[in-house]
């Protein structure tokens, strides 16, 4: 109720305005997010997001685990990202320790990163459209989404929460068939994305629904601290795969799709784009994987092979201790930043010289992009609301963590 009694007080005479909840269980809210909206008529005067519903205190539990029991953690911050947080917290802790990692674990992450880009575009995709009233694309986009989760259940084990990247590497060599499987799929992904489009792009009634809906300048989503489609979205020429390259993306050719508008169109088509490009990157990956190790040579960080633990009684010793008293990290600081789905996901870790980090914290791309909703909903329809928030792709779990 604190929120409430921050509006303004209304002076006799003025139009009275109307206070609305949306939220916290509104289906088009994407996940446990509380709107308050001050409205006049279907017009909206102000907005505000409550958030903190799905809070866990996850950032607190890492400080109690050993530096690879937190990997499962960053699993759960976006659930439709798991790989992507796995990466950036291993490679903040792999700078700590100065790990030079193998070419082939590296290219492997590239690929499976870039398939988790499209797994999450596929769902947004999928959800947006049924929030503007577009049912048909949510069961195309799953259709193809169930092909990448069998590709992650090859590879790990799991569909979702896979904690497949480690500190040092991978945790398994990718199984038998496991690059014809994902070729198949990255030969016949194109025509499925032409699919999308046919059923949106050019349709009328999604583009009077998206088309210049939800507009922020380039200026305000930089001073809100936007990113990913949401910045590029308004013409901002930013990625951090390009710019700041990391875990082999130097060795990638793709086009970062930007749109001027600032439109819901505009980040539609950034996304729609952005499928295509990780598509032609898996390609890449595939094209040139190289041959090698898929972990770090770093006997008492990164775990032996089970063969040889079975085998050699030096690697069974190691095994034990890694998993029974974690390994010490170097003192200092670090923080790593990679392109989530949503924009720059960070991880900031601390190191005091023990086993458990002294302070693990996450930059969640969503919670800057959510600080757009007031710019983008003010002044325009109530209705015009779902399809701003659909248009920056929130996961609820990343903002409250």
């Amino acid at each position: 109720m604190s929120h409430l009694t921050t509006m303004p007080e209304l002076e006799p005479g003025q139009d009275r305005t109307m206070i609305l909840n949306m939220g916290p269980q509104h289906p088009s809210t994407h996940g446990v997010l509380r709107v308050i909206l001050e409205i006049d008529g279907e017009n909206v005067v102000r907005i505000m997001p409550d958030i903190g519903y799905l809070h866990t205190g996850i950032e607190k539990t890492c400080e109690a685990k050993f530096y690879q029991q937190v990997v499962p953690l960053t699993d759960r911050i976006d659930y439709l990202c798991p790989l992507t947080n796995n990466l950036c917290y291993v490679l903040a802790v792999e700078k700590l320790l100065g790990l030079e990692i193998p070419p082939k674990a590296q290219w492997m992450r590239v690929l499976l990163n870039e398939l988790t880009r499209i797994n999450s575009h596929l769902v947004w995709l999928g959800t947006h459209a049924m929030d503007i009233g577009a049912l048909t694309v949510f069961l195309y986009c799953f259709r193809e989404r169930e092909d990448i989760l069998r590709l992650f259940e090859a590879v790990s084990g799991q569909r979702m929460m896979t904690s497949y990247f480690r500190i040092g590497g991978l945790a398994l060599e990718p199984p038998l068939g496991f690059f014809e499987q994902t070729r198949k799929f990255a030969d016949r992904f194109p025509g499925k994305v032409d699919e999308y489009e046919n059923l949106l792009t050019g349709n009328p009634i999604w583009m009077m629904r998206t088309k210049g809906v939800a507009k922020i300048t380039a200026e305000d989503a930089i001073a809100l601290g936007a990113s990913g489609p949401t910045l590029r979205g308004s013409g901002v020429d930013f990625d951090l795969r390009r710019d700041i390259p990391y875990s082999g993306y130097e060795n990638f050719k793709f086009k970062v799709p930007v749109s001027r508008e600032g439109d819901v169109f505009a980040r539609y088509m950034c996304r729609v784009q952005e499928l295509r490009e990780s598509i032609a990157i898996v390609q890449q990956a595939l094209d040139g994987m190289p041959e090698g190790p898929i972990k770090a040579d770093a006997p008492k960080i990164v775990l032996p092979d089970r063969e040889k633990m079975k085998t050699q009684m030096e690697a069974l010793i190691y095994h034990f201790k890694i998993i029974t008293e974690g390994f010490a990290v170097p003192e200092g600081e670090v923080y790593q930043a990679v392109e989530s789905p949503r924009g720059e996901m960070g991880y900031y870790v601390v190191s005091d010289g023990t086993p458990k980090p002294y302070r693990v914290h996450m930059r969640a791309a969503c919670l800057a992009n959510m600080q757009t909703l007031p710019k983008m909903c003010e002044g325009r329809l109530l209705a015009d609301v779902i399809a701003a928030i659909g248009s920056i792709d929130i996961v609820l779990g990343e903002i409250d963590r």
